[in-house]
């Protein structure tokens, strides 16, 4: 696919200059650099200024006594990209506990103005150019496998962070661990001129989407499309072919867009797996991205199903 990616978190080339992450002395040197710029995230939300990312520079006393704990995110130019990890802070006033889809609430940090705030990056996610986006979606994700791998999965002893954060080691049975990312297949299921949409229980109101699983042990992508959507919506597929891809951290997925061709068109959902799922056509699409649909509302910014519909739409899938 062409414009694959033009996809959100997609296509900005970051040189992530990985041969630096075990020269603790050059990194140092890095961090140093007058050039040298930090992204903190508190609790999974990175720093944002208007519709760009809230970069400090690496002095600056919010982020200048962390240099330990950063993760290296790569090189802009000869200038280093770092991301620490704030979720020790704790606000005057917390956010209510998150019960709808999506968290709006903003923090603001007393070190900060008020221009600054931490906020949920899939709301903010399209704001961003494609460099910032990656560097953002690195962040997020490196820095939420910190709190959810701290324990050696070997033997349960506490692991040590190395490598510049791309790495732990148990000091207790010399176990090394990396980065998680999980496959996801999502798949843009057509049958002649149209195409398939699903939707979970707890989505918005009128949210549709394509259908997508996780891949599992010993499955090749082209089998994990086949048996999901046999599993969700009871269609049969045929031909599958890849498109595109998109780093997804929430919190470490790698999405796989891929297509397919039906080979039934009787639906038959599975409940536990999905609420409802139909077929809708082309033209109907077209109200669907205008906001004129009766049962669907536009997909979702940033996220890949509504790029792959959007290029389904306009035929731009080759």
């Amino acid at each position: 696919m062409r414009h694959a990616e033009e996809v959100t978190f997609g296509g900005s080339a970051l040189d992530r200059a990985a041969h630096l992450r075990g020269d603790p002395a050059g990194l140092a040197r890095l961090w140093a650099d007058t050039g040298a710029r930090v992204l903190p995230l508190w609790r999974g939300k990175p720093l944002f200024h208007g519709d760009t990312l809230g970069w400090l520079e690496a002095g600056h006393r919010l982020v200048a006594g962390r240099r330990d704990g950063a993760v290296f995110l790569g090189l802009e130019g000869e200038a280093a990209r770092f991301a620490v990890d704030l979720s020790d802070w704790e606000p005057a006033r917390m956010p209510d506990t998150p019960g709808g889809f999506s968290d709006l609430s903003e923090q603001r940090h007393p070190d900060l103005p008020d221009t600054h705030v931490f906020a949920e990056l899939r709301r903010l996610m399209t704001l961003l150019g494609a460099r910032d986006a990656e560097l953002a979606a690195t962040a997020r994700a490196i820095l939420g496998w910190h709190q959810s791998h701290a324990f050696c999965s070997r033997c349960g002893a506490k692991s040590q962070l190395s490598m510049a954060g791309w790495q732990s080691t148990c000091p207790a049975c010399g176990g090394h661990h990396f980065p998680r990312t999980d496959p996801v297949a999502i798949m843009l299921i057509t049958d002649g001129n149209s195409v398939l949409v699903g939707r979970s229980p707890g989505w918005p109101e009128g949210m549709y989407s394509l259908l997508a699983g996780f891949v599992e042990p010993g499955e090749t992508l082209e089998a994990a499309v086949r048996r999901e959507v046999f599993e969700e919506a009871g269609i049969r597929v045929g031909a599958v072919g890849y498109l595109a891809s998109q780093p997804w951290p929430f919190p470490s997925s790698l999405m796989f867009g891929c297509r397919g061709v039906a080979l039934n068109r009787e639906i038959a959902i599975d409940p536990a797996e999905i609420e409802d799922a139909f077929w809708i056509t082309r033209e109907e699409m077209v109200s669907v991205f205008a906001g004129g649909h009766d049962r669907m509302r536009p997909p979702r910014k940033g996220a890949i199903a509504g790029f792959l519909l959007w290029n389904w739409l306009a035929d731009r899938l080759d």
